[in-house]
């Protein structure tokens, strides 16, 4: 007799027939159940029949999945995969437009499952398809399941996308450029486009000759805004994949195209709410956009170079009203004197040759930039700031010069400038897309907010750094209410004045107050397993709600979810796929999958994560490393996760650790540990306030000289 774990109860389903109840041993061979299934309806040709889930996927039972079968799952038999693939191959060249679209629509929905499209591109399936598109004979859901299927198949990444024609490209290009086309085939084309250009550099080139911006806009000014998503997804991997030197041309086409203006009226400003596909492809712009600020960030100044030094001229003469003087004017001590002077009162380190304080990078000469722009557009508060500071004692001026540096650097980390956007992120500033040199203009309003800080602090040459934080802080906590405006930023840090950081800081320190005398510290220590068991139930019933999580592949957005959540008792893990995100917990019973809790072996993280040593996209992205995780179960099987958010990882990583009787090291556990504790050590201590605890417990009397004592009742 096999072991009862290698028994599992299902039912299976056969069109016209009563659904059958049977006992499937996992250690028998496939071939062999599927045979005792056909015998039992008297069905010939068991060969030619396979098992299928009998949910929304309708996803094929193979060798490789069938651990994946629970009990009380419900199965269904139908025709293999190779079967059904080369039936649907011939059904798709039927000369009937009827049985066409009828056989694409099945082709559309089966080419889900890898195991039905590794036989149909067997078949050389793909290249059909792609003759078809060709062919340009197909309209309409002809035209949309064909491009659907093929969407889904290539999906798989079984098949290169270096193998597709120039008249392939072509013919998906002129889709995208028709003014009126099919909703569908627009959808699917640009997907298709944006695959190519993210998957292979030679498919890039030759799309990036098919397609033009100005073809891309007319789709961002309607009102789908899936449509919205995709184009903009478009540009995103156009400008992603384009060579250094044709960003900036790229960019300057964007400008004239008004592609900003259009996106913030008919995207961010339109009626309908962002969803988070959207949110992600307008942040991928943000970053790729002000990435184009990294090469003047990293280019050094050439103090020899006259070009450049009269951009320090020209900041010389709008702040002190003075045009450079010919070489004949007085004595070269003299000029060289008044420039010394001026270069001091304009706040740079380097009094005699300013250009030296440019050639550290970051922020090299973006820094002189920002200078430059703030000096000719805002032209009062430049003049004002620099004469305010000059006409103070030498220990209390703000220096203009040094603050611009020290603050371009500090901005283009606070926005990450270089770094490759996330595959997770939907952190976008709607803010960034009301203006055209918006990062100068970013720049203008905080070298101001620099000024009043410096003169709220009363601060020294000796406080620059303190004054850098506050000013770090000031700008950071503006920026996570998510301004809709400029106007509105620098209002927020209207109302995030110094006195008011100290406030914030004081009430943070006080819930965070750390107490270090040696009774408080025993306290501490007593208390912490009650904390630590507390985060352990929190952790455990935040897993029974369980998470959606995003199928993520090379070609990004296919809003495919999965959805897994521990069992009540702790014992199993439910999971399965979803057609779209839920708005709510997900019922175990609709979850098909189950893995039991006594199975896992053990939990690995990041790099050590199978789904992460595969070849792709996500390998190289550091952000989502951060957010991987698998399960293992058995010798080789894993269960892999990439959780939406770093919150979520945390829980996950912490939840499967304690349910393994392993220690919950993730940051957040650190946190909620230091919060739950630091809360739990006043409310014992109330009592105590205003009262001195001593360093050291107090002295044990000395013994009595006998015990020759009593108490006496009566």
């Amino acid at each position: 007799m096999p072991a009862p774990a290698d028994i599992v109860k299902v039912a299976i389903e056969w069109p016209g027939a009563f659904p059958k109840l049977m006992e499937i041993d996992q250690k028998k061979p496939l071939s062999a159940i599927i045979k005792e299934v056909c015998e039992g309806w008297n069905l010939p040709n068991p060969e030619t029949f396979a098992l299928q889930n009998a949910d929304s996927t309708n996803f094929y039972i193979t060798e490789k999945n069938r651990n994946n079968i629970k009990n009380g799952s419900i199965l269904r038999l139908t025709t293999s995969a190779a079967q059904m693939a080369q039936q649907l191959h011939e059904r798709i060249q039927s000369s009937s437009m009827d049985m066409k679209l009828d056989a694409l629509k099945d082709l559309a929905n089966s080419s889900r499952d890898i195991t039905f499209a590794q036989e149909f591109i067997n078949l050389d399936g793909i290249s059909l398809l792609t003759q078809m598109v060709e062919s340009g004979t197909d309209f309409g859901d002809l035209l949309s399941f064909t491009l659907t299927a093929f969407v889904e198949l290539m999906d798989h990444g079984i098949v290169s996308w270096d193998t597709f024609s120039v008249a392939f490209i072509k013919k998906i290009a002129s889709y995208v450029c028709k003014s009126a086309m099919d909703t569908a085939v627009l959808q699917r084309s640009l997907a298709i486009l944006e695959s190519m250009v993210l998957n292979s550099q030679d498919l890039y080139q030759k799309v990036a000759q098919e397609i033009t911006i100005g073809q891309l806009i007319p789709h961002l000014q309607g009102t789908d805004q899936d449509i919205q998503t995709y184009t903009i997804a478009v540009i995103n991997a156009l400008f992603l994949k384009a060579p250094e030197e044709k960003r900036q041309e790229m960019a300057h086409i964007l400008a004239q195209k008004q592609l900003r203006s259009i996106i913030l009226s008919n995207v961010i400003r339109s009626n309908k709410p962002i969803n988070d596909e959207m949110a992600h492809q307008l942040y991928v712009l943000q970053v790729l956009t002000f990435n184009l600020l990294e090469d003047r960030m990293m280019t050094k100044m050439d103090p020899q170079d006259q070009a450049q030094r009269d951009i320090i001229f020209e900041l010389r003469r709008i702040a002190f009203d003075v045009e450079c003087e010919s070489n004949n004017s007085g004595s070269i001590e003299k000029r060289k004197s008044m420039y010394t002077r001026d270069y001091k009162k304009l706040g740079f380190i380097n009094h005699v040759n300013p250009a030296v304080d440019f050639t550290q990078i970051p922020p090299g000469m973006l820094a002189l930039d920002n200078m430059l722009y703030f000096a000719r557009h805002h032209q009062d508060a430049y003049i004002r700031i620099v004469l305010e500071n000059s006409s103070r004692e030498d220990k209390h001026e703000c220096p203009f010069g040094r603050s611009s540096i020290e603050l371009t650097k500090m901005l283009c980390e606070i926005l990450k400038v270089g770094e490759l956007p996330s595959e997770n992120c939907h952190d976008f500033h709607p803010m960034f897309f009301t203006h055209d040199r918006s990062f100068e203009e970013f720049f203008c309003i905080c070298i101001q907010l620099l000024n009043k800080t410096w003169k709220e602090m009363r601060a020294t040459s000796e406080d620059f750094n303190k004054v850098m934080q506050v000013v770090k802080e000031q700008i950071t906590r503006a920026l996570t209410i998510k301004p809709n405006s400029l106007d509105q930023f620098k209002s927020r840090l209207q109302n995030l004045s110094y006195t008011e950081i100290l406030k914030l800081r004081q009430s943070e320190r006080m819930n965070q107050e750390d107490f270090q005398s040696r009774p408080i510290l025993e306290l501490r220590e007593k208390i912490q397993p009650e904390i630590m068991e507390l985060i352990k139930q929190q952790r455990l019933n935040r897993l029974c709600e369980g998470t959606c999580f995003r199928k993520i592949s090379s070609r990004r957005r296919q809003d495919k979810f999965w959805y897994c959540r521990l069992s009540p008792n702790h014992k199993v893990l439910h999971y399965g796929d979803l057609e779209e995100s839920p708005q709510g917990e997900v019922p175990h019973d609709s979850l098909q999958d189950k893995l039991p809790v006594a199975d896992i072996k053990a939990v690995v993280t990041g790099k050590d994560c199978p789904h992460m040593k595969e070849k792709g996209a996500l390998k190289q992205n550091k952000e989502v490393l951060e957010l991987a995780f698998s399960v293992l179960y058995e010798s080789d099987e894993y269960l892999n996760f990439i959780a939406p958010d770093k919150h979520e990882y945390c829980v996950w990583t912490d939840g499967l650790n304690a349910l393994l009787g392993k220690e919950m090291t993730s940051e957040f556990t650190r946190s909620d540990m230091d919060t739950l504790l630091n809360m739990e050590m006043k409310l014992r201590l109330l009592d105590l306030e205003n009262i001195q605890i001593p360093e050291v417990p107090p002295p044990i009397p000395k013994e009595p000289s006998n015990y020759d004592f009593v108490y006496d009742c009566n």
